[in-house]
């Protein structure tokens, strides 16, 4: 018998596609194979599982018997309480009655002396120029308070480099450098200047400032609370000495 063979097919180009193929399906299978997991079927005795008995318990009726408290005691009888007769007498205070009668009349002495109580005068204390309410006034100063305050201060200062020998400091043999001489003085309350003090490195020195401050004119007088009071006033002056 004679093969028929279809001239037309051509299988030997897919020869080798169909050996992948079919090796790829041997593999799969070989895995599926390894793979495969059975398990044991155990079938239980469904009958006995279904019409098991359950056991019956006979559960007895109980009462709650509520426990009764015994009554309280009673009360303790009270203490027999003895009277004891009073065996002193009680004297009862009768108050009397404080109004007057147009009948009684008050008897008013007279006063032989009636004796006159002088307050003595509180001391006057000095004010400083630097808390006064109205500071004094320098002839010729105008303006607020503070420009009067400030004019004051300028005049002052004015009339001492005026009038203050300055060439006597050079000839007292004094070391050179600045010396300075703090006056101290008081605006009174008619705006005289009195209590005239000094204290400088020099004797000669403390009687020129003290002479060149009593030569400053009378001022207004300083107020507090609207009244005239007495102010002082510390007035420091500097003195340069030169080498000689």
């Amino acid at each position: 018998m004679l093969v028929k063979k279809y001239q037309k097919a051509r299988l030997t180009p897919y020869r080798k596609l169909f050996f992948q193929l079919g090796l790829l399906l041997s593999l799969v299978l070989i895995y599926i194979a390894l793979e495969w997991k059975t398990v044991d079927r155990v079938v239980g005795d469904f009958n006995q599982a279904l019409f098991q008995t359950e056991e019956i318990m006979d559960i007895p009726i109980t009462e709650r018997i509520l426990e009764v408290k015994p009554p309280p005691p009673p009360p303790p009888a009270p203490e027999v309480i003895e009277i004891v007769a009073d065996q002193e007498e009680i004297i009862e205070t009768v108050l009397e009655s404080t109004e007057t009668d147009e009948s009684e009349f008050i008897e008013i002495k007279e006063i032989d002396e009636i004796v006159e109580i002088i307050e003595e005068e509180e001391v006057e204390k000095d004010i400083p120029f630097a808390i006064i309410e109205e500071p004094p006034v320098y002839p010729g100063c105008t303006g607020t308070k503070a420009q009067k305050k400030k004019c004051l201060q300028d005049k002052i200062t004015k009339h001492v480099n005026k009038n203050f020998k300055t060439e006597l400091a050079q000839d007292l043999g004094l070391s050179p450098g600045k010396k300075k001489i703090y006056v101290q003085f008081r605006i009174d309350k008619n705006g005289e200047i009195n209590n005239v003090r000094a204290r400088g490195p020099h004797k000669r020195l403390e009687k020129e400032a003290i002479r060149v401050v009593k030569l400053l004119p009378q001022m207004t007088p300083g107020k507090q609370r609207t009244r005239p009071v007495r102010v002082s006033y510390t007035l420091p002056i500097t003195l340069v000495i030169l080498n000689q």
